[in-house]
């Protein structure tokens, strides 16, 4: 078996493999603030039963990266590989500068490719992205503000707003401030991203493009879209199998 780690800005995604299947996926949260011993405590008994014998590391947060390797060095007893410019994925960058284009979204550019040969993905996660992927190929992207970081930024700017939970009201249209906030972050993102598929459709002159979608909040706001979207809750998991057993 093994481990496949997303290091994220809000979170970290787990997935233990076997036979280039995922057998079992976790969520933790990700806290800079955390010492390797503190995630220790958090991942073992998520672990106890797992054989792990080898680990790879997809990260955009380095000083998180250096803390989980040597948490999962204590755990395991394994020195965990970590995904970087250099290694072999197979995919094709079409990008102005490739070495900065983050291993998250190479992972789930290469996942999308093994289900389909052109698509558009969506991550819904700290940032909001939009992958177009095609021929073997990232060939452009579009990176937003996230659903939590938007939300977290209205109410630190707007004194009288309180802190919500992030559900989908009843209604669009509402009459009591938590609500009406649920509302504009929920329905708004929902509309936003109907929108830019629109405006992607029509600029790439494909109307039929066929549209994924992944990342914590998929879930939520992805079934409120017009849109045909289908959720791939494992992508990033599924493309680092794949850039896993190219690297052995």
């Amino acid at each position: 078996m093994h481990l496949l780690i997303d290091i994220g800005n809000s979170s970290i995604f787990l997935g233990v493999e076997e036979n280039k299947k995922i057998i079992k996926s976790f969520r933790v949260n990700s806290d800079v603030n955390k010492s390797a011993d503190e995630y220790l405590l958090i991942l073992a008994p998520l672990l106890a039963k797992y054989n792990i014998d080898d680990v790879l590391i997809c990260s955009v947060v380095p000083i998180l990266t250096s803390t989980i390797k040597k948490g999962i060095k204590i755990l395991l007893n394994i020195e965990s590989k970590i995904m970087g410019y250099g290694m072999k994925t197979g995919l094709n960058i079409k990008t102005d500068e490739p070495k900065g284009v983050g291993s998250d979204l190479i992972a789930c550019s290469i996942a999308a490719l093994n289900h389909y040969d052109e698509c558009l993905i969506l991550d819904l996660g700290t940032a909001t992205k939009y992958l177009y992927v095609t021929n073997n190929s990232l060939v452009g992207v579009v990176i937003g503000p996230g659903v939590a970081v938007s939300t977290k930024a209205m109410i630190t700017h707007a004194a009288l707003l309180p802190n919500i939970e992030l559900v989908a009201p009843k209604k669009v249209l509402n009459t009591s401030t938590v609500p009406c906030m649920q509302s504009g972050i929920i329905y708004g993102f929902s509309s936003m991203i109907d929108g830019m598929i629109s405006k992607i459709k029509t600029e790439l002159n494909k109307p039929n493009l066929k549209i994924i979608a992944t990342g914590g909040l998929a879930k939520l706001i992805i079934p409120l879209c017009n849109e045909q979207i289908a959720i791939y809750e494992d992508l990033i998991l599924e493309g680092l199998i794949t850039i896993y057993y190219k690297n052995i």
